[in-house]
């Protein structure tokens, strides 16, 4: 079983940062396509935030280039998100998701996603 677990939430001022962490887990585990991270904010749709391929190309949201940075270790199997200046409307629930192949016939291609860690930034 392929399993995802986010840490590094929290409660920050406004102008903060924080540090997400990801860590994808499982004996089946192949290899590790792209990596992301998502939030969901109360009231409003999943959103992606940042994505990083596994051989390092980058992706952000308008809303978050310049402030946030997204890396990885694919020797732990490890996502991050670094977030700068943050601001009030970063608020919400922040998830991680992994495309992972995994051993089995066929080496299927699957998504997975973790739990969610809570992030609030206030003003």
């Amino acid at each position: 079983q392929v399993q995802l677990v986010e840490s590094g939430g929290g409660l920050v001022q406004a102008g903060g940062s924080l540090r997400l962490s990801c860590v994808v887990s499982g004996g089946n585990i192949f290899s590790i396509n792209a990596m992301g991270w998502h939030r969901q904010a109360p009231g409003k749709q999943r959103e992606l935030v940042a994505s990083i391929t596994s051989r390092g190309r980058t992706n952000y949201a308008d809303s978050v280039k310049g402030r946030f940075t997204i890396s990885r270790d694919n020797g732990k199997n490890m996502v991050y998100l670094q977030m700068n200046s943050l601001k009030p409307e970063d608020t919400a629930d922040y998830y991680c998701n992994a495309e992972v192949r995994t051993r089995g016939q066929g080496f299927p291609l699957s998504d997975y996603w973790g739990q969610g860690t809570q992030v609030t930034v206030s003003s």
